[in-house]
């Protein structure tokens, strides 16, 4: 805020987007939300009005309202004064068609994912992975050799808990998360889901969120999705879109490179908050894809911190060859392998090795994240990492 005159922050529905803009939007700064209808009213019917009573004002739920931000625009390039607008939504507005465009070259866009796993414990950041890019791989094991989590964290229970403030940190059984996942799906097909567009159906549109969860971790099949619950293809790609819009799914595209062998160039579907996929889903132990969905989570959190912020991506060639998630800089790639057994072998970094041979002008080293509790070096330029260590490293100096 202190350099763009718009500030735009959004996320899913109770990720904690308004009580952190009124926590940390300063004191001079007037907090407005359109869930109040005189707010709404004035926003659909004067709203170079709204936004000219105040200097400094915070917008809540401006999805509500898209003609808004053209009234914000006006007055932006009347004076382009840094800070005086704090917009949020929940709803990605870079990808509401005509609002990216509105507040092109005048806003900056944060998104608020559910909290990470070192959040729900209270010990704050996002990971290790700055490690991965900032420092030298010979370093990686000295600052991932130890976790802040207590002893008795397991990644099941992680995954049943999310990232949503109030199932993660408030409600302690398994059936008051349940009635508060119900409650939100509710909420939000009823709700934001008929703000962003308007479904007629919304039983076929059910299906197909139950049906996304069941499939979390799997390439994107529109076709096969299509078949299976009786709609047509066009519409699950709509679909799917909207739900990626509310920040529900992830699209996670493929790395590929023009020199590489053949490549599955089909997106993976993860959902942002695991404890939510599996409640659509009625699991009742989560598997592998909820722990490479757990990773995803906290790296989606982490990634709004990098600027330019790094792609998330994954590798999979025809002839099998796959590697779970691979962070993708200007200068560096960094191929990681997750895996949910306590113990390895050197097999189980085969498909690192491929990568690792297919681009080495850009990758100096890999990752493979298990469960069991020894950093160590696997294979030449593959380091062992326990996924505790990685969620919540503890700094090297504390150690």
């Amino acid at each position: 805020m202190g350099s763009f005159p718009v500030v735009v922050l959004t996320g899913a529905r109770q990720t904690g987007k308004s009580t952190l803009a009124r926590q940390r939007g300063g004191t001079d700064r007037r907090y407005r939300t359109l869930d109040d209808l005189e707010v709404l009213d004035q926003a659909r019917n004067a709203p170079d009005a709204l936004v000219a009573r105040d200097r400094r004002i915070t917008l809540d739920e401006v999805q509500r309202e898209p003609d808004l931000l053209r009234a914000i625009k006006r007055a932006v390039d009347e004076g382009r004064e840094p800070g005086r607008y704090l917009l949020t939504g929940s709803a990605n507005l870079e990808l509401m068609g005509q609002v990216s465009e509105t507040l092109a070259g005048r806003a900056v866009y944060l998104s608020l994912y559910p909290m990470t796993t070192a959040e729900t414990h209270g010990l704050g950041g996002a990971g290790g992975w700055d490690v991965l890019l900032d420092r030298d791989p010979s370093n990686w094991s000295e600052f991932l050799g130890n976790s802040r989590l207590p002893a008795g964290w397991r990644w099941e229970r992680q995954a049943q808990l999310g990232g949503y403030p109030e199932p993660a940190t408030r409600l302690g059984s398994a059936d008051d998360r349940g009635a508060w996942f119900e409650g939100y799906l509710r909420t939000y097909l009823e709700r934001d889901l008929q703000r962003l567009s308007s479904i007629s159906d919304l039983v076929s549109f059910q299906r197909l969120v139950r049906a996304s969860a069941l499939r979390l971790g799997q390439m994107i099949n529109q076709a096969e999705i299509a078949r299976d619950i009786g709609l047509p293809s066009t519409t699950v790609q709509r679909h799917l879109g909207l739900l990626e819009t509310s920040y529900q799914i992830v699209r996670l595209p493929p790395y590929a490179v023009n020199r590489t062998k053949r490549l599955v160039k089909s997106p993976k579907l993860y959902w942002t908050d695991t404890g939510l996929a599996l409640a659509l889903a009625g699991s009742v132990e989560p598997g592998g894809a909820h722990l490479e969905n757990v990773l995803v989570g906290d790296l989606l959190a982490w990634r709004e911190t990098r600027v330019p912020r790094p792609e998330v991506l994954y590798w999979r060639t025809y002839a099998g060859a796959e590697v779970d998630l691979v962070l993708e800089t200007p200068g560096r790639l960094v191929p990681i392998e997750v895996k949910s057994a306590t113990r390895l072998r050197v097999s189980d970094a085969k498909h690192l090795r491929t990568f690792m041979e297919e681009y080495p002008d850009r990758t100096s080293a890999a990752l493979v994240v298990y469960c069991g509790d020894e950093t160590y070096w696997l294979d030449e330029g593959i380091l062992a990492v326990p996924l505790r260590n990685l969620l919540a490293p503890r700094d090297a100096g504390e150690a």
